[in-house]
């Protein structure tokens, strides 16, 4: 359990929040490059930390993000004129390029130098992994934009699914890199098979595990951590561990353990203290990593079917996230069609923010535990002055993956050979991670 003040630490990250200050000293996803694919399309609203944004591509094809809110009047800019290199706000005319330089005042008399002594605020961009980035930080603190490991390459195909969630972004990240709840909420999609290692389908994700209680060992790390949830597998489970590796990378990501297909990520990025724009990612080789709409399809996150047009789920607590009970009688475990729509049922019923005071954790729990123990120490360090978590000599490296295995029960998993699913090193695709015990 965590106090009501360590809790408000952990979980705000409006304004001033140390939480949330933290978070902006790192590249941080602001909106899927598919939302503003094209040149002088339709500017399209983010919002980050309990900022209001507005983001754009210009004629020349470069992204803007700014201040949704126009310098002058502060009308929205959501509704602007995107056109011949920058928007121009609808109430006077006043124009702004991607990186917040006033290009034109119409409503100012042709001889004024007004416009050259107004900036409006615009952060730095990098488009990559599907994702369009922004510095959102002291420009003075700005990092190098660094690949995510889950998108090492431009080779490397990345499947994106987005739904906006009206609660914390800590719960959800929690629920992320919880392994022991797969084996109950999960049962009914990720299912138990004799199969040598994780395997998908087009409909399910199979495991060569029957084992509900996994025993949680932790890694601490520069980064973050990562843990191993060490089950019995189902064949040869005297000798053998079956083991799930998920890697936590502060501020907000997940490595999640992979199928023999592609790996998977989640990211998590506050939109502000009670909501959290959540991306479930797949990626890999481009001839066994989903396609975008495969991935949505699978998921049960699919724009026009299961979110509106501003990707909030369709799904709700009003109308019991169409909860199926016939479905569940039948031998459903929970009703709810689509594994993320499974978790989103649990973390939205938490509450805005999860009352981590009333909790009764146990040993399944290490790897929650060590989470806010993590970033609590993290923030407080911040807080007097240490750079943030996950920036400079902290940096995750490359090489780190998520992974999953059978092993002999006398290896240590920390220590197995492992790399994430298709090595672009290697010239065809490893279908598993599963080690030879022979």
């Amino acid at each position: 359990m965590l106090s009501s003040e360590d809790n408000d630490l952990l979980c705000r990250v409006v304004g001033d929040a140390p939480m949330g200050q933290l978070m902006r000293r790192h590249w941080t996803p602001v909106c899927l490059i598919e939302e503003v694919s094209d040149p002088d399309g339709a500017p399209v609203k983010a919002r980050l930390f309990g900022e209001d944004l507005v983001v754009f591509r210009d004629t020349q094809g470069q992204v803007g993000v700014m201040d949704e809110y126009c310098p002058h009047r502060r009308a929205s800019l959501v509704f602007g004129r995107n056109e011949e290199g920058g928007l121009r706000c609808l109430y006077h005319g006043w124009k702004m390029n991607t990186k917040g330089q006033v290009l034109e005042m119409v409503s100012e008399p042709p001889s004024s130098c007004f416009k050259d002594k107004v900036k409006h605020l615009a952060y730095p961009t990098k488009e990559w992994g599907g994702f369009v980035w922004a510095y959102m930080g002291p420009i003075e603190t700005m990092p190098d934009f660094r690949p995510p490991v889950w998108a090492p390459n431009e080779n490397v195909t990345v499947t994106i699914a987005k739904a906006i969630i009206p609660c914390n972004w800590a719960q959800i990240l929690e629920g992320a890199i919880d392994s022991a709840h797969s084996s109950s909420l999960h049962s009914s999609d990720m299912v138990p098979a004799r199969v040598d290692s994780a395997k998908a389908t087009d409909k399910t994700w199979l495991r060569p595990s029957t084992d509900k209680a996994p025993r949680l060992q932790i890694d601490n790390t520069p980064y973050g951590f990562r843990y191993a949830a060490l089950r019995r597998p189902i064949t040869n489970s005297m000798a053998n561990d079956y083991v799930r590796s998920t890697v936590f990378v502060a501020p907000s990501t997940a490595l999640i353990p992979p199928n023999n297909l592609y790996n998977v990520a989640n990211i998590n990025v506050p939109v502000d203290d009670t909501t959290t724009a959540f991306y479930f990612i797949a990626w890999g080789h481009p001839a066994t990593t989903p396609d975008t709409e495969s991935w949505r399809s699978f998921l049960g996150q699919r724009v026009g079917v299961d979110l509106d047009e501003n990707y909030v789920p369709l799904r709700n607590r009003e109308n019991k996230f169409w909860q199926n009970r016939d479905a569940m009688k039948a031998g459903n475990f929970t009703g709810i069609t689509g594994f993320p729509n499974q978790d989103i049922a649990m973390w939205v019923t938490m509450g805005p923010i999860a009352n981590r005071a009333e909790e009764r954790l146990g040993a399944s729990d290490l790897a929650i535990v060590e989470f806010r123990r993590r970033m609590l120490e993290a923030v407080k360090a911040f807080q007097a002055g240490q750079p943030a978590i996950g920036t400079g000599d902290t940096c995750i490296t490359p090489e780190v993956c998520a992974f999953q295995a059978i092993i002999p029960k006398t290896a240590d998993w920390k220590t197995v050979d492992i790399k994430y699913v298709w090595d672009e090193h290697e010239p065809a695709l490893e279908p598993s991670y599963n080690v030879d015990n022979r």
